[in-house]
């Protein structure tokens, strides 16, 4: 406890430091391997689309001591073809969720749902969704999805720099592809709610960058006029002094979204709950994440390529490199020692007053 009290103060003033800039290719690779498992995910198996997407029927009957087994049974008895999918929904309720059906296909699932449960038709809440209707929310979602980014990428170039937002969309992207990846890699299905996760830590994630960018602007403002320190290591300051914010932002922010990942969607079942909370749950540590270990040492890396940070840094080294006098000693100077044949300069000695 006592190395971690006062951490954040050593932090801010720069008396303790974490190279996150100088280790940025440890975050990369880390990041690689898990784009790769979420790139094998998405192609081996998939997002499971919900049927608001792909269009179908749903199904969801209400009975104490229900099971899974007798809605499979029911369903198999109606002969109807495709992939049925059958959840059960807290300790009372079971959904059936098939393709596409007719009227009458629909009408037989109902009737041995109904007969099986020994329930009345009227007590099952069924869903019916075509697949132009799946379509068009697909489209909107993408839609609203692309828009969302290229309003970011904007309003960050103005109120920052293009460099600036162009990391922070490569660091959003970076969320997006895991987040869907260990959604395929899970097997949930991707609901309207889930969508509206997506959205949502988007905007988390650009405001952890933001608030990093912030500080990272506000240390470099007079970095090439001082030329005490390059332009990564101000950028690695700037990380280091807002690391315990970031850090106590997110934690705050995923305990109440646990608390409905695990308890709403665990204990009580509720499926719109479990596609919003896991969505968010993921995202909200990927945002922390990459707004930390990503999109700085990548928005580090693009500057440090412009010639005016690159003789920043010859100065730098230059600077560091240079004696330093103290009374009548170079500290920092070469102490290597006089090469044969050269003789050394008179010392001066002081001269003592002794009593005759």
């Amino acid at each position: 406890m006592s190395k971690l009290s006062g951490l954040g103060g050593r932090l801010y003033r720069g008396d303790t430091s974490i190279d996150f800039i100088g280790m940025r290719r440890r975050w990369y690779a880390f990041s690689g391997i898990l784009i790769i498992v979420s790139a094998i995910a998405l192609s081996v198996q998939g997002l499971h689309l919900g049927i608001e997407f792909k269009g179908g029927s749903s199904y969801t009957v209400t009975k104490a001591g229900i099971l899974v087994e007798d809605a499979r049974a029911a369903v198999a008895s109606t002969g109807i073809p495709g992939e049925t999918i059958i959840q059960k929904i807290g300790t009372d309720k079971v959904r059936v969720q098939t393709g596409a059906l007719s009227n009458a296909q629909s009408n037989q699932v109902q009737d041995a749902l109904a007969a099986k449960f020994a329930i009345s038709i009227e007590a099952i809440d069924t869903q019916i969704v075509g697949p132009s209707w799946g379509k068009e929310i697909t489209q909107k979602a993408l839609y609203g999805l692309f828009g969302f980014l290229i309003v970011v990428l904007l309003y960050l170039a103005m109120a920052f720099e293009p460099k600036m937002a162009i990391a922070a969309i490569i660091a959003v992207i970076h969320d997006v592809f895991i987040t869907v990846g260990i959604y395929a890699l899970v097997g949930f299905d991707v609901t309207p709610a889930t969508v509206i996760g997506f959205l949502t830590i988007l905007g988390y994630s650009l405001y952890d960058t933001v608030i990093v960018f912030d500080k990272v602007r506000e240390n470099t403002r007079t970095v090439t006029s001082t030329s005490k320190m390059t332009y990564s290591q101000a950028a690695n300051l700037a990380v280091n002094q807002t690391l315990v914010r970031s850090f106590n932002t997110s934690l705050i922010a995923l305990l109440p979204v646990g608390s409905i990942l695990f308890v709403g969607a665990g204990l009580l079942g509720a499926g719109t709950l479990k596609d919003l909370s896991l969505a968010l749950f993921i995202g909200l540590a990927t945002g922390t994440y990459s707004s930390i270990f990503i999109a700085t040492p990548i928005l580090a890396r693009l500057r440090e390529r412009e010639p005016a940070m690159q003789a920043l840094a010859k100065r730098v080294a230059a600077r560091n490199a240079a004696p330093v006098v103290v009374g009548a000693r170079s500290v920092g100077a070469s102490s290597a020692p006089v090469p044969q044949g050269e003789k050394r300069g008179p010392r001066n000695q002081p001269k003592r007053n002794r009593r005759r």
